[in-house]
């Protein structure tokens, strides 16, 4: 009858589409049927709670993919660091790629070499505007107390690491060292590490510094240089500051020796004092025009050995250039320079290291003098150099005992000390206490009555 209505061919037609229709009908059964055995069918298993599972199994399975996939690609970029950044071994690494400066595109300033040398524009009334500030500021005073002056000790090394692998822990001892006596002694410490001027390098860079420094603080009244292979080993001595009332400029020296012998070695410029003044800033201009590197700083020389007694042939060195400049205008600078010798400020190690244990057995710290050094400088040792004038075990050896030397001073403080003077170890020297306020203070160093602050009634 069908055939009749609508013909043969569109039955055969029809038949074909209800065919198609069961199979994909059939397939779509039997995905469901795969799906809910594999994702679970819910409670109950209606369609409703199927949906709902499935949509959470996916949206889990979703969470779980995105976790990973942030791996795989911290892991991508962190191989892509690596690659740019090298190895993680610092032994391996090379520190040239590190030490190189990066440009900035500017020029750099260059003097024009016809004019003089000057460390930066004239002043003539530093006297008088350091005054005026006093004045205006009475919260910073130039002295903390009756004859105790401001003090401000400067030191410093290269912006570059040191030559020597062992050099840069030289020179953390030293600056821990120099730091332990300004707490104990109410001194501010500036640690510099860049070079102010280009052509004062080596020797001379202190001198832009010192200038800077004093211009920049009128509230400091002396400046105190000290060299970074200098050490304090006796944390006691307190510098008798009323000595140098009427003066200027303190080194350790001779006066018999800079003005009758006119010998190089007749003062040390490694650790001075030096007074906020205007007569500094105009000895440190008269001083700094042999300093530029180069052709001034090579003819400075030649004229120094010339003129002193055991100067060797080299370029000019500041310590030449002061002995030179006092011997030749005694008249002018020596009435305001103190050449101190009762104390080390300066102490040449050479003579001085090999005694520690002769001073620990007959005598005690606060003397700074040959009984127990002030200052123990290393001269010639050059610790942050590849070469130094004296063989390296024997300086570095002898660097750890004036460092142990000065510590035991600090670590006796709070019972301890060092087992020996060449040992890093130390060892406890009393019990604790449950009363640790009634424990003495032997060197009188926990509180030193140079730190008392007073206080009005």
């Amino acid at each position: 009858m069908l055939d009749r209505v609508i013909g043969p061919l569109n039955v055969r037609r029809l038949h074909r589409v209800f065919r198609k229709s069961m199979l994909t009908v059939f397939c779509l059964f039997l995905t469901l049927i795969v799906l809910r055995a594999n994702l679970g069918a819910g409670k109950f298993g209606t369609p409703e709670k199927d949906l709902d599972e499935i949509r959470e199994t996916f949206s889990h399975i979703r969470k779980r993919a995105e976790p990973r996939r942030v791996l795989v690609e911290a892991a991508e970029v962190k191989s892509s660091e690596s690659v740019e950044r090298g190895t993680n071994s610092y032994a391996e690494f090379d520190i040239t790629k590190v030490l190189k400066d990066e440009d900035d595109g500017v020029k750099e300033f260059k003097r024009d070499p016809s004019q003089p040398y000057a460390l930066g524009p004239k002043i003539s009334d530093w006297d008088e505007q350091r005054s005026e500030w006093l004045k205006k500021n009475p919260a910073f005073p130039n002295f903390i107390a009756e004859n105790k002056p401001r003090v401000l000790l400067v030191t410093g090394s290269s912006p570059k690491p040191c030559e020597n692998p062992v050099g840069d822990h030289y020179l953390l001892k030293s600056i821990k060292n120099k730091i332990d006596y300004c707490r104990l002694h109410g001194i501010e410490i500036f640690y510099n590490m860049a070079l102010l001027d280009a052509e004062m390098a080596g020797f001379w860079a202190k001198l832009p510094l010192i200038r800077k420094l004093l211009l920049s603080h009128p509230e400091v009244e002396f400046l105190w240089w000290m060299d970074s292979d200098a050490m304090f080993t006796d944390m006691a001595y307190e510098v008798p500051w009323e000595r140098y009332k009427d003066h200027n400029f303190v080194m350790h020296g001779w006066n018999e020796m800079i003005y009758d012998q006119k010998n190089w070695i007749g003062l040390n410029t490694g650790s001075f004092l030096l007074r906020n003044c205007q007569w500094s800033l105009d000895i440190l201009d008269t001083w700094a025009p042999m300093g530029p590197k180069g052709k001034i700083r090579d003819e400075a020389g030649k004229i120094l050995t010339k003129e002193l007694k055991g100067r060797p042939v080299f370029e000019a060195d500041d310590q030449s250039a002061m002995v030179y400049i006092l011997a030749t205008q005694r008249e002018k600078w020596g009435e305001k320079v103190y050449l101190e010798n009762a104390y080390y400020l300066h102490g040449y190690w050479g003579i001085l290291v090999d005694r520690y244990e002769e001073m620990i057995e007959s005598y005690h710290p606060g003397f700074g003098d040959h009984r127990w050094p002030l200052v123990t400088h290393f001269v010639g040792c050059k610790p942050c150099g590849k070469f130094g004038d004296y063989p390296v075990e024997r300086c570095l050896k002898q660097m750890d005992r004036a460092f142990n030397f000065g510590d035991n001073q600090i670590l006796q403080m709070y019972g301890f000390t060092h087992k020996t003077l060449g040992s890093r170890r130390v060892v406890r020297i009393r019990n604790e206490t449950s009363n640790p306020l009634e424990v003495r203070d032997e060197l009188g160093l926990l509180h030193p009555a140079f730190k008392a602050v007073k206080t009005g009634s």
